[in-house]
């Protein structure tokens, strides 16, 4: 992230207020760069479309919006952005896409966000077949702060320290040598001429000052209500011979920027999706779903897995839609340290959803473990053996290097163990999860067939569209962490089928139809380097994983 050096600060804001104020024309610091975009596919009304939404790291911004269309004609394409607290009335209008030139489908459009939180993007297609529209989630906050050029910055103070010389000796000459009469040969009071200078002196610099405190102040509250992720301690406790995880976000933390975790909502049927990585080597990689034991503590009885440092990713939603990663850091010791811990496990739920699996380190072409939850990674275009006997074939051409900040269908064929097209179930009311990391830890992302944003998250805007237009009082905490408790122990309770139509139920017209043995994901991948990705499906009852490496130019 970009930010402000602490120590050049106000020598840059002094330069930029000699500027602004001397020659009367203001500078903006913002220049869009584009973050990680969030990636819709589904359905616009009868239009299969694909969206790709750049949000801006610096709000207000503009958000790049590119969409593109399934092989189907149109009139038009109208981006809008729809915030949560406003609502649909409270929202700007549309504006329309342009067609990318030499791009059929594809059209374009910038989009300003103005205010940070919870917005969408509302994109509407027009065409022979009527109007259909999707809404997008869009979380959109401030990440960043822009620096100066070295070069501007120096220019800027040059041109800011000429100026003031000039307006001083302007200023000095008007008391002096112009107001002496044509012909005259007596000197002008150099008394008046540096009382002159020294008054004009003290009241420019008095308003540098003035000028360069407050851009300070500005700056310093920017810093401070630019988005930071909730802080976590990740710790191992121990219950006999089974080790158990906690995660604990700081209450500090918490308190000195005013938030509550009293208001976490189910996404998936959880309230946090929960991966363990090993660092490094990511040759092991787990899939929880903790119980909550307060509003700050989250518990989850661990698998058998290696001893090892591992990269901590805890996913969670908002009751306002908002959805976050909470990342820490973790050491599972070969054997477990008691804690006072005793008696947890047994109190804990064993979710029938948790999994792992162990592959090969990012630096070796074999698995030194055995067992089931054991495999080799695959690699784009060639099959790879899965733990029932089935295959997964990652259908991209082998030996081919992706390209950066280019949408891709990742497409995934299943064959059983007879070699025919697997018949794949829900898991967690998806046809597929997946998780996308960087080997050096810079890029993760959880993913699913319809895109990279959160299904709960999307359900929230949509109710929250069709509402009356009025901001949402917030709920009282005690309340609503009882209420999503039984919503939780409700789903807990269902058996896997009925579990499937209730989630299903509430991805209504959101997820794309999958075909046998085939699921596929759409996604960028940011940056060039080196990636481990993880795919989750679910056949005959039991959880598949499986792993691909991919080199990213």
């Amino acid at each position: 992230m970009g930010r402000l050096d602490e120590k050049g600060t106000e020598m840059r804001s002094v330069k930029i207020c000699l500027f602004a104020f001397l020659v009367f024309i203001s500078f903006s610091l913002s220049a869009h760069v584009g973050s990680p975009g969030v990636i819709y596919q589904g359905k616009a009304g009868p239009y299969t479309i694909m969206v790709n939404v750049n949000p801006p790291d610096v709000i207000p911004g503009t958000a790049t919006t590119s969409v593109y269309i399934d092989n189907q004609p149109v009139y038009h394409v109208y981006l809008q952005p729809v915030y949560w607290y406003a609502g649909d009335k409270g929202s700007p209008k549309a504006d329309e896409a342009l067609p990318v030139k030499g791009t059929a489908g594809q059209y374009q459009g910038l989009v300003w966000l103005m205010q940070s939180g919870v917005a969408s993007m509302r994109v509407t297609v027009d065409g022979p077949l009527g109007n259909g529209s999707a809404i997008i989630p869009v979380m959109a906050v401030s990440t960043a702060q822009r620096t100066m050029p070295a070069s501007l910055d120096w220019g800027l103070a040059a041109l800011g320290l000429l100026l003031v010389i000039l307006m001083i000796t302007i200023i000095g000459a008007s008391v002096s040598d112009a107001v002496a009469a044509p012909g005259a040969t007596t000197k002008p009071s150099a008394r008046k001429r540096y009382i002159a200078i020294a008054i004009t002196a003290v009241i420019l610099f008095a308003i540098l000052y003035g000028g360069s405190a407050w851009w300070n102040s500005w700056s310093s509250n920017y810093r401070r209500f630019m988005y930071k992720a909730p802080l976590a301690h990740t710790s191992i406790l121990r219950d006999g011979n089974q080790m158990v995880l906690q995660l604990n976000i700081d209450s500090a933390w918490l308190r000195k920027n005013g938030e509550s975790m009293s208001y976490v909502v189910p996404d998936h049927g959880k309230l946090m999706h929960l991966f363990l990585i090993r660092e490094k080597t990511e040759d092991v990689f787990a899939h929880l779903h903790p119980i909550r034991k307060d509003s700050i503590n989250y518990l989850v009885t661990l698998p058998d897995l290696p001893a090892g440092r591992y990269l901590v990713f805890g996913d969670i939603v908002r009751w306002s839609g908002f959805t976050e990663t909470i990342s820490d850091t973790v050491t599972i010791p070969e054997k477990p340290v008691m804690q006072n811990a005793s008696n947890i496990s047994q109190a804990l739920y064993h979710d029938p959803d948790d999994t792992y699996v162990i592959s090969n380190a990012i630096n070796e072409n074999k698995n030194t473990y055995t067992g089931k939850t054991t495999l080799v990674c695959g690699k784009p275009g060639i099959e790879m053996k899965l733990a029932d006997g089935s295959t997964a074939t990652w259908q991209h051409t082998a030996n081919t290097p992706f390209e950066a900040n280019k949408i891709y269908p990742l497409t995934f064929a299943i064959k059983d163990p007879s070699g025919q097209p697997a018949k794949l179930q829900p898991y967690m009311g998806m046809m597929g999860h997946a998780v996308i990391l960087k080997y050096d830890g810079s890029v993760y992302v959880h993913l699913h067939p319809v895109g990279t944003y959160s299904m709960a998250s999307q359900e929230i805007i949509q109710d929250r569209i069709k509402g009356n237009g009025k901001v949402p009082l917030l709920p009282d905490a005690t309340h609503f962490i009882d209420s999503i408790n039984h919503v939780i122990t409700n789903i807990r309770l269902m058996s896997e089928d009925e579990r499937n139509v209730y989630l299903n139920a509430g991805m209504k017209g959101m997820a794309m139809p999958a075909m046998d043995g085939m699921v596929t994901f759409p996604y960028a991948f940011p940056s060039p380097g080196n990636y481990r990705i993880w795919i989750q499906m679910k056949r005959d009852g039991k959880i598949l994983n499986s792993a691909f490496d991919a080199v990213v130019e």
